[in-house]
């Protein structure tokens, strides 16, 4: 036996059977995943720097150049309260205003409000997993899922097919943080995961942030005693990216505005058509206001009486045939657009109309 090895161990290095890496390549291949490894051009410097880097990353999406963008992970509670999903899900959507790419973990809480926002502003999200790219975890999060890889990436340094364990989680926050050039802390009790990341990202020669909460709350503490030892305290996404706007003028610009409320009357689901009967609400000038330029070229060719193939979208619009599917991804978050069929969509609100 090796010095230091056990037998297990020993055999594992020993073995250079490569049947396993196929299979694993097969898989990959058959559900459209992709290998990055540190050998590659795509892996981000940032992560090969920090202290136990993964050897590759499996991926659904898009891959982003992560050194040329201001990354921003967003980390908190699972048992997350009302203030601190709100938070997150309006931060995230400011930061993906001004021009952020938001990372987090997919987690139910936090996680999940961050990945919905910065889904909301048409921004890009990369969600890294404690299990296969492609395991859901939590189920409840199918969903946004499968928007984050319709708009994002999903990563992950576990092989296809990885059920999420315990262990995973903590392993997998230094690559949100590594990702990142900041972490941003919504809401963590005194003793939470979120509170792990925020430390690995100051090992890691990171900025952390975090959000202030009520003295009296539980799920605050943590945020707390963060900004008592020295985090930046932010009131709003500006707090954050101001200190990067010099590193990244190219990318970030201060456009201010708020998470936009969802019009009253739309619905999400997809209903028969003969139950549209109600008139349909009108979407604010706010709501319009905030809507990208894909989003409101989208709503103007939609229809509210006769769905629309994606690709009719694509057409009309003169756009590529992701942003349309990015564009509509948002939109359906949001109530303004339905899905009425397979790749079909109607819209679900009136357009606002200046009074002449």
């Amino acid at each position: 036996m090796t010095a230091g090895l056990s037998r297990d161990q020993a055999e594992r290095i020993a073995d250079k059977s490569m049947e396993r890496t196929e299979r694993i390549l097969v898989s990959c291949g058959r559900q459209e995943l992709f290998v990055v490894t540190m050998e590659d051009a795509a892996y981000p410097n940032r992560l090969r720097n920090i202290y136990d880097p993964p050897v590759l990353l499996y991926g659904r999406g898009a891959m982003p150049l992560f050194d040329e963008e201001a990354a921003i992970a967003v980390v908190g509670t699972r048992k997350a309260t009302p203030y601190g999903t709100h938070a997150a899900e309006e931060l995230s959507y400011q930061m993906a205003r001004e021009g952020a790419l938001v990372v987090s973990g997919m987690a139910k809480g936090i996680d999940a409000a961050a990945h919905r926002g910065t889904l909301r502003a048409g921004g890009f999200t990369a969600a890294v997993l404690g299990g296969g790219v492609d395991v859901v975890y939590p189920e409840s999060n199918r969903r946004l899922y499968e928007d984050i890889a319709a708009t994002g990436v999903l990563l992950s340094e576990y092989a296809p097919g990885s059920e999420p364990e315990a262990w995973h989680f903590p392993a997998r926050n230094r690559i949100i943080s590594g990702l990142s050039i900041a972490t941003l802390v919504v809401e963590a009790p005194e003793r939470s995961g979120a509170l792990i990341t925020a430390n690995t990202a100051l090992e890691q020669g990171r900025d952390v942030f975090a959000v202030p909460g009520p003295i009296d709350a539980e799920e605050s503490r943590g945020c707390n005693q963060l900004i008592r030892s020295g985090a930046g305290l932010v009131g709003c996404a500006w707090d954050i990216l101001g200190e990067y706007e010099s590193r990244f003028p190219h990318k970030l610009r201060r456009r201010g505005g708020k998470l936009p409320d969802l019009p009253e009357g739309a619905v999400e689901e997809v209903v028969p058509e003969t139950a549209q009967t109600d008139a349909l609400p009108t979407m604010t000038k706010e709501q319009q206001d905030g809507l990208t330029d894909d989003q409101l070229r989208v709503m103007q060719v939609l229809r509210t009486d006769q769905p629309l193939l994606t690709d009719e979208v694509a057409e009309q619009t003169e756009l590529p045939v992701r942003r349309v599917l990015s564009a509509l991804t948002v939109l359906e978050i949001d109530g303004f657009a339905r899905q009425s069929g397979a790749r079909c969509f109607v819209r679900t609100v009136e357009l606002y109309q200046e009074e002449q």
